[in-house]
């Protein structure tokens, strides 16, 4: 609910408030040359001495005015000759006519009414309206995102659209809220939603006497010119009129010809208000204050591009399932938990599968569990398993929305996973657990399916079908993910005299004739998947390098039994492969200088020397990997050598389990460097893990003795996005 309310208006209304906000950036510059051109008004000249002052260089005046920029004019009439001039506070010297360029007229007029009169001011309101919603659901989602609001501060994790779009909209928020807020007040009051002061003048009876001279006006000399608003002259020839002088504090009549003070009404609160509000939303006044709004309004066409091109790989990403019965019409609510959406595939074709047998199928992402579903007569969960045993992206949030659910629906739970891990379906198990803890009757036990088997998936549907009292053909075809010819350029082959071989691969994308081939975009720690011969599943690689390296680098394992594996090993130069390229954002170092430790072993040094390749500011990296003998599967050692003398590397820690004296692991190099860890940690460092997942566990219990005398414990350094893993 509060994704649609962030980005419906967004989309809809984006060209609007890019112009509604890329005219208030122009003119938020205004103030500023205003007061660059304008000379300050300094305290100790009384509004006396300045009408005097300007009064004896011209024949009329009909009143002195401070702008709203702070700039003081005077409208006055030399015989046939009427104009505005600028005059300096000071002494009252004419500075030269006062114009409002055609060109700041045109952007006001854009920017109140996109040049279209009442309709128009209604539709900027609505767009003001619009951008306060926008910043205030996207703050909100931003700080759930990262872990709640006290968290709202540290680095945004995530893809580059997702970076930029969260870090620019976390510097422009409050000037956003600020115009949005008085840019809505000022449309209010435009066409009459704001009452108006009612404060009555008194009447006033003037003298009638002879003018005196304007200097020598008692009232006028108690008045400085910085509290000055407006001065109005009486009409020449009308012995009965009076001077009408407006101040900060109030607005007062003067008699001409004794210069007491007739009366005076006071400034309300309301008018007080309405100043303060123009202030805020035009920075006259306050020209500081005017180019932050401004450099805070030129954030908004950024934020409509990434916000855009978040919502259209969403979009993209979506499932496309026909005849989707809404919730609350639904006999049967299917929910999928998915990483890659390849679960969705499966999904899909289960609901046209009971779709046509005559049910009335609703399908939505696990992370949309509501009080709604309950309604329906069945309830069958599709989940996939991420990384080491945990939830995918859409069903992160399944558990605890589960716990807040009353009433039982009847469920069957289907697994989706890879038996050659041992967390298989780990995530699918927990929620079947969770399950049977509330009570929730079941219709199937739970089922896993291994690699995607379509097979196992149609031996499911039969016995679901046999359930529900009818025949249930489940054919499921798997779309295949689109994808690139990748070209194998060169190779480096480790561990072999160990038995336990390990190649780095060097791909590039190949040409046509002499121009050269173009790489898809990648950093190091986002993942390729390749596509074995006869075999539609991809298998998933960490990448050693990025995209500016010319190169995508892979660094693999030889498994026994592994068909991607073997058939990557069994390349030679010149070979061809067909992959695609997966984003990784979860698996990367934050930005910042503070330090990184980077912690493998075996080929899981991948990623991790992709990270110090690319460490172009010097920032403290130290590298912990471990192997098997360092002279035959010293993985990267001659880069490694190089970025330490580059100072990319600060420092290297090795640990190789058949080496003298009976060898060690990476986690004993961690236990016996732990006052120096523990430092690092101290300074703010991030820890970043790859490798096998029996490493992964000995390194986190090593890990746990290092941060536990700093009062901290892992969970907190995962909820802080400071210890992250890529475990296989």
């Amino acid at each position: 609910m509060l994704r649609r309310l962030h980005s419906l208006p967004g989309i809809m209304l984006a060209l609007g408030l890019a112009v509604v906000t890329l005219t208030g950036a122009m003119l938020s510059v205004e103030p500023m040359l205003a007061r660059l051109s304008s000379p300050e008004i300094a305290l100790g000249t009384s509004v006396a001495t300045l009408a005097e002052a300007v009064a004896a260089r011209h024949q009329g005046i009909d009143t002195i005015r401070k702008r709203a920029d702070g700039s003081i004019t005077v409208a006055f009439s030399d015989g046939d000759v009427n104009g505005v001039e600028r005059i300096d506070p000071a002494n009252g010297a004419g500075l030269g006519p006062y114009r409002i360029s055609a060109a700041s007229r045109f952007m006001t007029n854009l920017h109140r009414s996109f040049l279209a009169g009442d309709a128009g001011r209604a539709a900027a309101g609505i767009g003001a309206l619009a951008m306060l919603v926008l910043t205030v659901s996207g703050m909100m989602m931003l700080a759930r995102r990262m872990g709640g609001w006290r968290a709202l501060l540290r680095p945004i994790r995530g893809t580059s659209a997702q970076r930029w779009h969260g870090a620019i909209g976390r510097l422009a928020a409050a000037g956003l809220v600020v115009s949005s807020l008085t840019g809505m007040w000022m449309s209010a009051s435009t066409f009459g939603f704001i009452p108006e002061s009612e404060v009555v003048a008194p009447a006033v009876v003037a003298s009638g006497g002879a003018p005196a001279p304007v200097g020598t006006l008692v009232a006028l000399k108690s008045v400085d010119v910085a509290d000055l608003r407006e001065l109005t002259f009486p009409a020449p020839g009308d012995r009965m009129d009076t001077y009408g002088l407006r101040t900060s504090a109030g607005e007062a009549r003067i008699d001409m010809a004794t210069g007491t003070q007739l009366a005076f009404t006071p400034i309300t609160a309301l008018d007080r208000l309405q100043e303060l509000i123009r202030m805020l939303h035009t920075g006259r006044g306050a020209w500081v204050l005017g180019l932050w709004l401004g450099l805070s309004s030129l954030a908004v066409p950024v934020l409509g591009v990434t916000g855009i091109v978040l919502w259209w790989r969403r979009r993209a990403a979506r499932p496309r399932i026909a005849m989707n019965a809404s919730a609350r019409a639904a006999d049967t609510v299917i929910l999928v938990g998915s990483e890659g959406n390849s679960t969705w595939g499966f999904a899909a074709t289960l609901h046209a599968a009971l779709t046509a047998a005559g049910h009335r199928v609703h399908a939505a992402a696990m992370n949309d569990l509501a009080p709604v579903h309950a309604s329906a007569e069945r309830l069958l969960i599709l989940t996939a398993t991420h990384g080491d045993g945990t939830a995918p992206v859409s069903a992160s949030k399944f558990l605890t929305r589960l716990a807040t659910m009353k009433r039982p629906v009847p469920v069957a739970v289907l697994g989706f996973g890879d038996r050659n891990f041992p967390q298989f379906c780990r995530f699918a198990e927990m929620v079947s657990a969770a399950l049977e803890a509330k009570g929730w009757p079941r219709l199937l036990p739970m089922k896993r399916i291994d690699r995607r088997s379509a097979q196992e998936f149609a031996q499911w549907g039969q016995d679901l079908g046999a359930l529900l009292g009818h025949e249930l053909v489940l054919t499921h075809v798997a779309e295949r993910p689109k994808t690139v010819t990748l070209e194998l350029a060169e190779r480096e082959d480790y561990g072999i005299a160990v038995g336990a071989p390990v190649a780095v691969l060097r791909f590039r994308a190949p040409g046509t004739g002499t121009k050269p081939g173009r790489l898809p975009s990648f950093e190091a720690g986002d993942l390729v998947g390749i596509l074995p011969p006869g075999d539609p599943m991809p298998r998933f690689y960490s990448l050693a390098s990025s995209v500016c390296d010319g190169e995508l680098e892979i660094c693999v394992r030889l498994r026994e039994g592994g068909l991607c594996s073997t058939f990557l090993h069994a390349l030679e130069p010149g070979d061809q492969i067909n992959a695609f390229v997966r984003e990784n954002p979860a698996f990367r170092p934050a930005e910042g200088r503070e330090p990184l430790i980077l912690i493998g072993a075996g080929a899981g040094i991948g990623p991790l020397a992709g990270f110090v390749r690319a460490n172009d500011t010097g920032r403290p990296v130290h590298l912990y990997w471990g192997g098997r003998s360092a002279a035959s599967d010293f993985l990267y050692e001659h880069e490694l050598a190089q970025h330490l003398a580059e100072r990319r590397l600060t420092s290297l820690n090795t640990a190789f389990s058949r080496g003298p004296e009976g060898g060690s692991y990476v986690q004993d190099r961690i236990a016996a460097d732990a006052p120096r860890l523990r430092e690092l940690i101290r300074q703010g460092g991030q820890i970043l893990v790859c490798g096998g997942r029996d490493m992964a566990q000995a390194v986190t219990l090593a890990l746990d003795t290092v941060v536990r005398p700093l009062g901290l414990d892992l969970a907190t350094l995962k909820s802080a996005g400071r210890y992250v893993e890529d475990v296989y």
